[in-house]
């Protein structure tokens, strides 16, 4: 990606972050912008909660027909973040009887150091981790700092629990660091705070089909992080970057030990068609989905849904 497509992507996600819009119903998927799909099938109110980039949702009773957008975030005038530097990457997960939402705010105002002289400006970016007792929300910070060290430039966090202990994972962010990397942080039990230090899972540059998005300073995005657990338990991991065609691509890794720590075999992608930032849901009939966002850049960006397969051993497309 040039960076004047990069710059221009980011200046449209920020631009699509917390406004109000009017609800309407009746909506299909290609009516109206998604970027980092999340759904969330809600077997409480039988209804799926589609999150985007931007601090929008939208909900459905059958994938069909979708009502939205509704506002789900609520940031406080202490926060360290500034809720009109947007919203990237929401993820609603049920944990304990409550909701809680992982999302990607920012501070440009507040800047951070990094490697080597910057590709892109340094600022706070950090997943935090929201509660709320709804779906709807409103969900409301635990803190009034980042879940995540307030140093690391870090994104798109996703949540898993192992043996019992949450767990976040996440990406730590190529614009700090050149060569971005997946890792993974133990979290408190009510998920407010870390434990311990952060565990290196792989880096950008470990998927052979990766494109580096600046070969001189050996710059590697990674995105979009989703554990999935198979019913043979293999452990995978859906994540996204840029191939060397440049073309957004679905990645999918396996640990080869079926634990959190890896080792992380990389795998071939589920999908190179300028798709990406995938997660994977059940619907209340029992099939398995994978949903997309496609193509890549907004606001052209659209919720993509595909049937999947779940041989054991991997996850594959429905032909």
């Amino acid at each position: 990606m040039s960076s004047k497509l990069y710059f221009l992507f980011c200046i449209l996600l920020a631009a699509s972050g917390l406004s109000a819009e009017k609800q309407k119903d009746g909506l299909k998927l290609e009516d109206f912008h998604v970027h980092d799909p999340f759904i969330l099938a809600d077997e409480k109110t039988q209804t799926y909660y589609l999150y985007s980039t931007g601090g929008k949702a939208f909900f459905s009773k059958d994938l069909e027909n979708w009502e939205g957008p509704f506002k789900f975030i609520e940031i406080p005038d202490d926060s360290w973040a500034n809720p009109r530097h947007g919203a990237w990457a929401p993820e609603v997960h049920i944990y304990n009887g409550k909701y809680y939402l992982f999302v990607t705010l920012h501070n440009n105002d507040r800047p951070v150091k990094g490697k080597g002289k910057p590709l892109r400006p340094r600022h706070m970016r950090s997943t935090q981790v929201l509660v709320s007792d709804s779906p709807k929300g409103p969900f409301k910070p635990m803190s009034k700092m980042p879940t995540l060290p307030a140093g690391m430039m870090t994104l798109d966090g996703t949540f898993f629990v192992e043996d019992g202990c949450p767990w976040m994972v996440y990406c730590h962010e190529w614009v700090q660091i050149f060569d971005g990397t997946i890792e993974a942080v133990r979290l408190t039990n009510d998920l407010s705070d870390t434990v311990g230090q952060p565990e290196l899972l792989f880096r950008g540059s470990d998927a052979p089909w990766a494109g580096a998005v600046n070969k001189e300073k050996g710059a590697y995005v990674t995105d979009g992080c989703f554990l999935y657990r198979t019913k043979a338990g293999k452990l995978l991991m859906l994540w996204s970057s840029w191939q060397k065609n440049h073309k957004y691509t679905q990645g999918l890794a396996e640990s080869t030990s079926g634990k959190l720590k890896g080792p992380w075999k990389q795998k071939k992608p589920l999908l190179t068609n300028d798709s990406g930032h995938g997660m994977i849901f059940k619907t209340f009939d029992g099939r398995l989905m994978l949903a997309v966002h496609r193509p890549t850049m907004s606001p052209d960006s659209r919720a993509r849904l595909h049937e999947i397969i779940d041989t054991g051993d991997s996850i594959k497309l429905k032909d």
